[in-house]
């Protein structure tokens, strides 16, 4: 029953985390094994979901420190020249893989503090708690990781069609001569 209760958002962690289908069940099944096996030393502390949440963001540390080990195929960012319409479903789901590489790009650090506080809804305090680390590094982490993702996924958001920022020369300023 706990299983099937918290199967889901464990699924959500590890694949946002990992990037990878296959992986996130090796690390949401290797997580739930964990947690079996140390059920007896839960000791109350905390909710039982941040438990696990730990156990879950654990066993996904520990599957990224194996493929840093192991080789992997070059990253091909070629796909990422085209902009799609956002009313396309195709282009959707285009915009969805992005944002899943661009969130490959951050540091580990930074990827399980964007996925626990802007991906799960939780709060920084309890991100804190699943990561066992201060409230004020979850803060940073997030700072850092936002900012990245905006340098990766600026070219995503839709273009002003009137009152442009500064710069972007498409109003005339008051006073300018019509030619």
């Amino acid at each position: 029953m706990l299983v099937r209760r918290h199967r889901d958002r464990a699924w959500a962690v590890a694949l946002r985390t990992l990037g990878d289908p296959s992986e996130a069940e090796d690390a949401v099944q290797d997580a739930f094994l964990s947690a079996f096996r140390k059920a007896d030393r839960f000791r109350g502390d905390a909710q039982f979901t941040t438990w696990l949440h730990r156990i879950v963001v654990n066993a996904c540390l520990d599957r990224m420190r194996r493929r840093r080990v192991r080789p992997v195929a070059a990253y091909d960012d070629s796909a990422l020249d085209t902009v799609p319409d956002p009313r396309d479903a195709l282009g959707e789901r285009e915009t969805a893989l992005e944002v899943g590489e661009a969130l490959q790009r951050l540091t580990d650090d930074q990827r399980l503090a964007i996925v626990l506080v802007d991906l799960q809804g939780m709060s920084v305090e309890e991100a804190a708690g699943v990561l066992d680390v201060p409230v004020g590094t979850v803060k940073s982490r997030c700072h850092r990781g936002r900012a990245r993702l905006a340098v990766h996924l600026g070219h995503l958001r839709p273009e002003r069609s009137s009152g442009q920022s500064p710069g972007t020369g498409t109003r005339a300023s008051p006073g300018a001569s019509k030619e």
